[in-house]
């Protein structure tokens, strides 16, 4: 792909298919900017579809670089989504937790390197403002120069710089140093046969002291409505309800988000997404993801 994008004079069917093209060779960035944003692949792919009507209706001939003029539209679409995400997700019934997206074919999920995708570190971001959330993906995962990312949110480059650098304290100072894949995979695993088993002793030796469970539901049956803290009281409430939850489940595994997860169904059906986060004090966070209309996508891919 060139910078410049030559465009037909007529600015006819030729010049449309031209431009989808170009389109669709910068899409994966465009996505993995929208998703690390909101943490929602339905918002996400809802903007990336805005950020092309943008790009039909507007005047190519005086677009130098598209990459980066649809960078620019899809980060300050993204921030404005942010928002308004914040204020809904104050409703929300119940724990709210990032959409498992299928990292299996893409692992970074059309970036440089696949920052900002893992949960733990999106759900740390949610604490962040959309402008500094906007700074920390455009430079830890997409590696964009300051000044680009200074042009994109129309901030000066020191700014920037200072945006970021509080954006990676924060996530540096919240999150404990993650186990390698491998090890996530092994504690994932030996997790979900305890779970199953509603072994109490052997659930608890698996957890962190402070590990919390989370049930991302949306209101659907089942999901517990509050997080539930501390190693004894976690093992507890999974051995409670081991017996009516695991009866008919078959486990599968999938690549979500550069970690596994355990794909859960029943009848053929995946009701649930479910990984943990860990570090060397054993597993941090159990994410329980049974909203119907957030895991679809791994559905599909699973």
């Amino acid at each position: 792909m060139t910078d410049t994008v030559p465009v037909s004079e007529s600015g006819g069917p030729e010049d449309l298919e031209q431009a989808a093209a170009v389109f669709a060779g910068v899409r994966p960035r465009l996505f993995g900017i929208a998703y690390r944003m909101l943490g929602s692949v339905t918002e996400a792919e809802d903007l990336v579809q805005d950020a092309w009507l943008r790009w039909q209706s507007c005047d190519r001939t005086t677009v130098d670089n598209p990459a980066a003029f649809l960078a620019t539209v899809t980060t300050r679409l993204a921030i404005n989504a942010a928002q308004s995400a914040r204020v809904r997700r104050e409703t929300y019934i119940g724990p709210w937790l990032p959409d498992p997206v299928d990292t299996g074919a893409d692992p970074h999920l059309g970036a440089e390197r696949g920052e900002a995708l893992e949960f733990a570190v999106l759900l740390l971001l949610e604490k962040l403002s959309p402008t500094e959330r906007a700074a920390y993906v455009l430079r830890e995962a997409f590696d964009y120069p300051y000044r680009q990312i200074a042009d994109i949110i129309q901030l000066n480059e020191a700014a920037v710089r200072q945006l970021v650098s509080r954006a990676r304290k924060h996530v540096l100072a919240e999150r404990r140093t993650p186990v390698t894949r491998a090890e996530q995979r092994r504690l994932l695993t030996a997790f979900v046969t305890a779970a199953r088993s509603g072994d109490l002793t052997a659930l608890e030796e698996l957890f962190a002291a402070d590990v919390t469970s989370y049930s991302d539901g949306g209101g659907a049956r089942g999901a517990s409505r509050i997080p539930v803290v501390g190693a004894s009281r976690v093992a507890k409430y999974v051995r409670a309800f081991a017996n009516r939850f695991w009866a008919g489940v078959d486990v599968a595994w999938a690549s979500t988000n550069g970690q596994t997860s355990a794909l859960l169904r029943r009848d053929g059906e995946v009701f649930a997404v479910l990984t943990v986060n860990a570090s060397a004090q054993g597993i941090d966070q159990v994410l329980w993801m049974m909203n119907p209309a957030k895991i679809t996508a791994v559905s599909a891919a699973g």
